[in-house]
């Protein structure tokens, strides 16, 4: 609106233009009309300015009013400080002159436009409404009360509205619609809705008054007039204002009213406009309507949400969540939700029914040592509870199939009276205990566990199993006769049955006999044994058995049938076939088929440069070639050994097998040779005197028995007679040494080696000096001697030294240092114990160095050495998958760890299901590798480091799937059971990252 215009006509101003007028080119009037030029154009400063010279002029009344009128618009519009003062003063002093109104409508209106509405309001003070016309009254009435409205001065905004609403004017739509507003503030909710209703009936504010409406209703506990008015609105297709409100009032309305599937529906709609945050407590309700109507992943998705707290609605919310999670048969959530309801006691029904739904779901996911917990605990704490009978009932099946087996029987020697299926739960539970410190090598534990599973003796194939496993541990104990009897007491048990066992009984007998030399009962076990298995497509320990049978006829002599039995075992590709060669070879000299012998022999020495026997059957052919006496054939072979195993106790009588060779053929000088090297290198072996007289015989023949005095003096010095000072000593010390004082041992050969520095012991006594030191556990003492030896010349000792160093070195953590004794060892291992422990070793220090293609390679060759030593294939498989992980052959590796991980389940078996759940999980596969955590990790519960490592990997998974609620139950549970303090502190900081 142009004011001045509007001034114009109020004032009764009538120009009759006359551009050529010279009375009006002269007259005030003329100035005054270019003041109002200059407002129009909004030139406010230059009109302001005008009007100061327009009042010199002889003006009339009204021209006066004028240009004051305009001056005070124009300090307004300028926002000069006096603006408001000249526009009251002229209001003031024009009385009751019809642009007195026009003047307070205009300082209202600058100031209501501007948002001043304390400044608007004074303006608006100064007109007479009653003067105004109706649309402009109403104007006017709508904006006084709009800015006590926005000043949040509501009980002044009313009137102002309540007067601008009866004036039927355009704006009295607004004016309702504030009002209602209000009223609705007020709780005068009569008002209100007819207020609403009406301001409805504008295109402006029909989509607006719904939410409002919705919200008191709402407000009222209204459900049914809230719904019969809302949902209409909602289907009606028309755009209306917080649509996303009306939806959850609805939603709370129809929850009220138990339709849970339009309150599933309406919170759905809310949650999915994303145009707001429901409250925790609705957020429960959404996940309740979601349940009733069996939606139980939808339910699950808000309840995990509601469950995020410990309080009462936290309780409740975990409670449902751990059903919507049963429904979905996802035991392990469920387990997790249960458990976090159990430890809330606001509501002792809720509260009772999660821990044995908590132990149920355990159990069905087939962690027994948790379900057990969880019934046990139930149990406990509700002696007289609703379901303490199928709890028990439960128990007695948990037991059997449980992992803790300690806790198993603890619970079950607490009851009085055993119903048989607890007799046949303690059975299996204390047997399995039993194995388990079998796989320990804690004997006397696993024997005693024997006999408690023996106490109740249900399961007649389990008594056999526990009789044969009796008859293992006094195997491996020494105790030969128990274990025969064991043996046999499984075998009279099993004369009627099929059980896999009585074959393994009879193998386990059969060795019992043999290693107490009882060989006729012995080749009778392992003849029953042989035949048994001999068809069979898992043969077990056949190929062991065929050479055992083979030596039990070997030495009872009945060479006939041995060589028959080792023919037999190279036939058929037996595992031993190197073994099976030099027997044969043995045997074939013994009944004087010498040259089929050496044909065996040379099959040997040919095709297993790596066999433990490859040193006997170089020996054994040199033998028969002498027996034969083919001795340039004999020499060479002596040679070979000589040569290619400096370090073989075989050496010395190889010397001298050579030196009488060649004393045959009159190569003397080579005869001499060989006699001293025995005698400066192995004086102490039994071929010395051999070769002292062998030597004189010698030189004699050449005429140089001069030089023979001197050979003479020093084997008295290195071999003194039986009662000599220096023997004595030798053997007190050694005498120390094998009774285990070894802090004596370790005084008496130094002592020893002081006193006789040339000595020919000197071997032994520097070997048994550092293994003194070894025991005593001084290392670095037990290295200085060693290494003395590693000067000395080539013998068995020596080689014992050097692999003392490697072992040594490797407990330094001087990997590298370590790798080329341990190497040596392995090449001149005496027995598959020698070789497995040097194999052991190697392969932690080319892992430590991270000569990972070595680590596999060594792996894969202890794998073939399995049983040798405790734990030696687990060992092998997770150093090898750990080398293939490091080499990124990732497949390789997984399959390693499945292999280690479903055949051992010892500590290395618990490391390789978490690096395999590991490998899932960095590859992105989180939920693959909780699936392999849920379904695997039960039988590693004892081993708390790296159990609780994959329980604090599943946390990471769940949180990086967005699953917080069970990333946080999950570390809570590891807070509250982990046994090792390392675990517990990682889970206790991650847990602050949730808080």
């Amino acid at each position: 609106m142009k004011y001045h215009l509007v001034l114009l006509a109020s004032l009764g101003i009538c120009l009759e233009v006359n551009a050529q007028s010279t009375v009006y080119q002269n007259s005030p009037q003329r100035s005054l009309d270019e003041q109002l030029e200059l407002f129009d154009k909004q030139l406010f400063s230059a009109s302001l300015i005008d009007n100061q010279q327009i009042q010199l002029l002889p003006l009339s009344s009204e021209q006066s009013r004028s240009g004051k009128l305009h001056a005070a618009m124009s300090a307004l519009q300028l926002e000069s400080p006096d603006g408001p003062g000249l526009m009251k003063s002229y209001i003031l002093e024009n009385g009751n002159h019809p642009t007195v109104a026009t003047a307070g409508l205009y300082m209202g209106d600058h100031f209501f436009y501007k948002r001043n509405y304390k400044e608007a309001l004074e303006g608006y003070a100064l007109v007479d409404s009653e003067k105004l016309d109706t649309e402009t009254k109403a104007d006017v009435l709508f904006k006084q009360g709009y800015a006590y409205f926005q000043l949040n001065e509501y009980v002044k905004a009313a009137p102002f509205f309540d007067q601008a609403k009866g004036l039927g004017q355009a704006i009295s739509y607004d004016a309702y619609y504030y009002s209602g507003y209000i009223a609705l503030k007020d709780g005068n909710t009569q008002k209100a809705i007819a207020d609403l209703q009406i301001a409805a009936q504008s295109n402006y504010y029909s989509g607006k008054v719904p939410y409002l409406l919705a919200a008191m209703y709402y407000q009222q506990g209204s459900y049914e007039e809230l719904i019969s008015y809302a949902e209409p609105k909602l289907t009606s297709g028309q755009s209306l204002d917080r649509k996303e409100m009306i939806h959850l009032y609805l939603a709370e309305a129809y929850f009220a009213k138990k339709n849970f599937a339009k309150a599933a529906e309406n919170y759905d709609a809310f949650v999915n406009a994303r145009k707001g945050e429901l409250t925790r407590e609705q957020v429960y309700k959404g996940g309740i309507a979601q349940f009733e109507i069996q939606n139980y992943q939808r339910a699950a998705d808000y309840l995990k949400v509601s469950a995020s707290s410990s309080d009462e609605l936290g309780q409740a919310s975990s409670y449902y969540l751990g059903h919507a999670y049963l429904k979905l048969d996802n035991f392990q959530f469920a387990s997790t939700s249960f458990k976090a309801a159990a430890n809330s006691d606001f509501n002792k029904e809720i509260q009772e029914e999660a821990i044995f739904n908590y132990a149920k779901s355990n159990l069905q996911k087939g962690s027994f040592q948790a379900g057990i917990s969880g019934l046990d605990e139930y149990i406990e704490k509700y002696p007289g509870g609703k379901y303490r009978s199928e709890a028990e009932t439960l128990l007695s099946e948990a037991l059997i199939n449980t992992s803790d087996y300690l806790r198993a029987i603890e619970q079950m020697d607490k009851i009085s009276n055993k119903s048989p299926r607890i007799r046949e739960a303690y059975q299996k539970v204390a047997f399995y205990q039993a194995m388990v410190y079998f796989r320990d090598q804690r004997y006397p534990g696993a024997l005693a566990y024997l006999d408690k599973s023996l106490a109740y003796p249900v399961n007649k194939d389990m008594v056999l199993e526990s009789h044969f496993w009796k008859g293992e541990i006094y195997s491996a104990s020494g105790d030969l006769n128990a274990a025969e009897k064991s043996y046999k007491t499984a075998l009279d048990m099993g004369r009627t049955t099929s059980s896999a066992y009585i074959n393994k009984s009879l193998y386990g007998l059969g060795y019992a006999y043999f290693n107490s030399q009882k060989y006729p009962q012995a080749e009778q076990q392992f003849k029953n044994y042989s035949d048994r298995m001999r068809t069979r497509n898992d043969k077990e320990n056949y190929d062991d058995a065929m050479l055992r049978l083979g030596d039990c006829y070997y030495v009872q002599k009945r060479f006939g049938e041995a060589e028959r039995v080792f023919q037999e075992a190279i036939s058929e590709r037996n595992t031993g076939v190197d073994y099976a060669y030099f027997r044969l070879a043995v045997v074939q000299n013994f009944q004087s088929n010498n040259n089929a012998a050496l044909a065996n022999l040379e099959r040997l020495i040919g095709n297993y440069p790596n066999s433990l026997y490859l040193e006997d059957a170089m020996y054994q052919r040199g033998q028969i070639f002498m027996e034969e006496t083919r001795y340039s054939e004999a020499s060479n072979s002596f040679s070979d050994l000589i040569a290619k195993k400096p370090n073989s106790p075989f050496v010395p009588y190889a010397l001298e097998g050579r030196a009488v060779a060649n004393f045959s053929m009159q190569n003397y000088d080579q005869t001499v040779r060989d006699y001293r090297t025995i005698l400066d290198q192995h004086p102490n072996s039994s071929s010395s005197e051999t070769a002292l007289k062998g030597l004189q015989e010698t030189l004699a023949l050449e005429g140089r028995s001069g030089e023979f005095s001197g050979y003479l003096e020093n084997y008295k010095n290195s071999n003194p007679g039986g009662g000599s000072v220096q023997s004595l000593e030798f053997e007190a010390a050694k005498s120390l040494y094998f009774e285990k004082n070894f802090a004596q041992s370790t005084r008496a050969f130094e002592n020893f080696l002081r006193s006789y520095p040339q000595t020919g012991q000197k071997a032994d006594a520097l070997y048994f000096l550092g293994d003194s030191y070894f025991q005593l556990g001084d290392k670095d003492q037990a290295l200085v001697s060693f290494k003395q030896l590693e000067k000395e010349p080539a013998s068995p000792q020596r080689i014992r030294a050097m692999h003392r160093i490697g072992s040594i070195e490797l407990e330094k953590g001087n990997y590298a240092q370590a790798i080329p004794y341990l190497e040596t060892s392995t090449q001149n291992a005496r027995s598959k114990v020698e070789e497995a422990e040097a194999l052991e070793g190697l392969l932690l220090a080319y892992f430590e160095t991270q000569k990972y293609n070595q680590v596999i390679s060594t792996a894969e060759r202890l794998e073939t050495l399995d049983g040798i030593l405790p734990e030696s294939k687990p060992k092998a498989l997770l150093n090898k998958a750990k080398a293939q992980l490091a080499l990124n052959r990732r497949d390789a590796a997984e399959v390693s760890l499945a292999i280690l991980v479903d055949g051992f389940k010892t500590v290395q078996g618990a490391e390789g299901l978490y690096l395999l759940a590991e490998s899932y999980s960095n590859q992105g596969n989180f939920e693959q590798s909780n699936e392999t955590i849920f379904e695997m990790s039960g039988p590693f519960a004892d081993f708390g480091y790296w159990y609780g490592n994959m329980f604090l990997l599943l946390a990471d998974n769940y949180q990086k799937l967005g699953e917080d609620f069970q990333a946080k139950a999950t570390l809570e549970s590891v807070v509250e059971n982990a046994t090792d303090p390392e675990i517990k502190a990682k889970a206790q900081a991650k847990l602050q990252s949730f808080n």
